[in-house]
């Protein structure tokens, strides 16, 4: 027995060894979770850890922060929400889509067309378990009493009367819709239609309605002076036991238990999490008002932030935290008026010019913080202009693909992140306004064609005199608040920049 005892036992604990080995070696090559937190109109200047002078906390988004990289110079691709969305989820503009401008509603159709490829798709393929909960609004296609659906035709942009379909008699609540998440690659979709000021004011879970919206509202803060603000919603149909304060919460909630059944699966997960919040109506939780020095806005950014810490302790607490890439960022700057400043002497876009809508810095210049432990140095801060078009190609990126299907306006951050680089090359960022404006940035050079800021600012498109500029060139370096137009002294970066929009534009 003893000569053969000790050979099986070395066998044994060789296969051991190797089993352990591999398992290690699996273990160290796993592709990451991937967990993106969009806020909805939160502003460069709300985070406290990038504006000193904010009166608003938020600690948990702080303590991100510091525990991952800033981007200095992130943009959003547009300064409003749906066509920033497009943009996150496919790598490219959505001026490039049948989308030129503006937003969708709550009945309008979707947006993303199937022969679109998009980063949920990316990562099904790639053995991710995919998961979209939380605001939308990048349309839906909702069946209608006559069999058909709501539907775009391809290749037709959009108009107001198909964004609008206010004939929601017509739709049948009870079946499935189609498109939406599921139609972009998700492989599970808790959502809101469209912002949380838009009907129907209801949730869809797998495309089909948690409660049907049976019930209406007459809409709230409707009046002019407070418009867009406050506890401001529009009227339409409603789920009867919807609440507007209880969105948030509820959103979360869902993320988390998405989160935890994610746990001993062999599998990685993508979760895109875009809040509601601090975008109007401005509704936080009794645990939340009064607890800011910036009126219900500041109390919902502070929701907003608990939120944040909601998901982060539950990657924790389950074991994920250390193999999952949490992106935090906002789909455009923030809409807080003059008014708004010099009443709560608070700067939501922190010093740049302008708000949500513009071309102005203040309508894209955001928030982008992105931890991934012992792979991102904490505390990093890059100066790299970036766009939230790079998401899809940093993903693929990541996993290894193959640069002949790269997203055409995505460039991949992630040899930033690891810091093999301190910058990457890319094309030009474009940006793009509320009402269709263009605008190019170049190094330290950004163009606006035409004058004003083409959103919610005024003047929002003037026409020039004789004697004015015809555009609008600053350089971001010297002047950040955009306010000396050198259109006429820089000609030549004039002529420059317009005819690298054109190229990337093509017009």
């Amino acid at each position: 027995m003893k000569k053969t005892y000790y050979p099986v036992v070395g066998i044994v604990l060789l296969i051991a060894l190797l089993s352990s080995c591999k398992t290690s070696s699996k273990s160290e090559m796993q592709n990451p979770n991937i967990v993106y937190i969009l806020a909805d109109d939160l502003g460069y200047g709300d985070i406290s850890a990038l504006n000193p002078d904010s009166k608003i906390k938020t600690p948990n988004i702080d303590k991100l922060a510091s525990e991952g990289m800033f981007f200095s110079d992130a943009h959003s691709n547009s300064s409003v929400c749906t066509p920033t969305r497009y943009g996150i989820l496919t790598g490219q503009y959505a001026w490039r889509s049948r989308m030129k401008s503006g937003v969708l509603l709550g009945y309008s159709p979707t947006l993303i067309e199937e022969t679109t490829p998009t980063v949920a798709q990316f990562l099904r393929t790639n053995g991710y378990t995919t998961a979209c909960i939380g605001k939308w609004h990048l349309g839906i296609d909702f069946k209608l009493k006559d069999g058909t659906y709501h539907e775009a035709t391809p290749g037709i942009d959009f108009t107001p009367e198909l964004r609008q379909f206010n004939d929601w008699k017509q739709i049948v609540f009870s079946e499935p819709a189609k498109g939406g998440p599921l139609g972009a690659g998700f492989d599970y979709s808790y959502i809101l239609p469209a912002s949380l000021d838009f009907e129907p004011y209801m949730y869809l879970e797998n495309n089909m309605a948690v409660e049907a919206p049976t019930d209406s509202t007459p809409g709230s803060a409707l009046y002019a002076e407070i418009y867009a603000t406050g506890a401001f919603w529009r009227p339409g149909r409603m789920a009867p036991s919807f609440s507007f304060e209880d969105v948030l919460p509820t959103f979360t909630n869902k993320a988390v238990e998405f989160i935890k059944k994610q746990k001993g699966s062999e599998k990685p997960f993508f979760l895109y999490f875009p809040m509601n919040a601090p975008h109007t109506p401005w509704v936080p939780t009794n645990e939340f008002k009064g607890t800011s020095a910036v009126g219900e806005y500041g109390d919902f950014v502070q929701e907003v932030d608990k939120q944040v810490q909601q998901i982060i302790e539950t990657l924790k607490n389950n074991g994920m935290e250390k193999n999952t890439l949490v992106i935090f960022t906002s789909d455009n700057g923030a809409y807080w008026r003059p008014a708004f400043i010099e009443r709560y002497q608070h700067r939501s876009n922190f010093t740049f010019r302008g708000m949500k809508s513009d071309a102005w810095e203040g309508g894209h210049h955001i928030p982008f913080i992105v931890k991934w432990p012992g792979k991102i140095k904490a505390g990093a801060v890059s100066a790299q202009t970036t766009s939230l078009t790079d998401f899809f190609d940093t993903v693929r990126d990541l996993l290894r693909a193959s640069e002949n299907e790269k997203p055409r306006d995505s460039f991949s951050l992630l040899p930033i992140l690891t810091g093999q680089q301190e910058s990457i090359q890319r094309a030009p960022v474009i940006h793009h306004s509320g009402n269709g404006k263009f605008a190019i940035r170049v190094g330290d050079w950004k163009l606006i064609e035409g004058l004003g800021s083409g959103g919610f600012s005024t003047p929002v498109n003037p026409e020039p005199q004789p004697d004015d500029p015809k555009d609008q060139l600053y350089n971001l370096k010297s002047d950040p608040g955009e306010e000396e137009n050198l259109y006429f002294s820089e000609q030549k970066k004039v002529e420059e920049l317009k005819s690298k929009l054109k190229e990337i534009r093509g017009y």
